[in-house]
């Protein structure tokens, strides 16, 4: 998966918002003003960091070595890295980004939960 396609993709998703918030080569998405995705533009080889549950990220890390590993300058239990253009299946990036995007709106309040459904 490109950039462009990883970008396009995190938009589609309800509530979700797009930043530079820490530099001007940190692209960060928000759903209701929490990050669930983010990339740094100017990374060789490309990558985003993505939340994700602690055993499946320990899964993942063991069958992708090397490609999905533990969250860059993130909390390593909570958020792995994956490279965007290697051997990684684009079906599977898309279910990282969405299960990434499920578990922060699942943490949530239950209000601001409601108001994303509004939208």
């Amino acid at each position: 998966m490109n950039i462009e396609a990883f970008r396009d993709y995190c938009l589609t998703k309800k509530g979700v918002t797009e930043s530079f918030p820490f530099d001007e080569q940190t692209l960060v998405f928000k759903v209701m003003g929490k990050m669930f995705a983010l990339c740094g533009l100017e990374r060789n080889p490309l990558a985003i960091n993505l939340k994700c549950d602690p055993e499946w990220a320990v899964e993942l890390r063991e069958e992708y070595d090397g490609l999905i590993i533990a969250g860059y300058h993130m909390s390593k239990k909570h958020w792995n890295t994956v490279q965007l253009e290697a051997n990684i299946p684009n079906e599977l990036i898309i279910k990282l980004i969405d299960h990434s995007y499920d578990l922060v709106v699942k943490g949530l309040t239950k209000k601001i939960q409601m108001e994303l459904k509004e939208l």
